[in-house]
């Protein structure tokens, strides 16, 4: 989620479509906050390790 979220972010910033830089930054934001949740000992969704 996070390689996601850098990819579309890097990709909609040298392109120039905001679209992909909003997707981008959601994606990479969300991916962060799981893996500190899962860092933390916390089970998201019902997983113990989130990948």
């Amino acid at each position: 989620m996070i390689t996601l979220g850098l990819a579309l972010l890097i990709v909609g910033i040298l392109l120039g479509i905001p679209l992909l830089t909003t997707i981008g930054s959601i994606a990479l934001i969300a991916g962060v906050a799981l893996a500190l949740l899962g860092a933390a000992g916390r089970s998201v969704g019902g997983r113990t390790h989130y990948y």
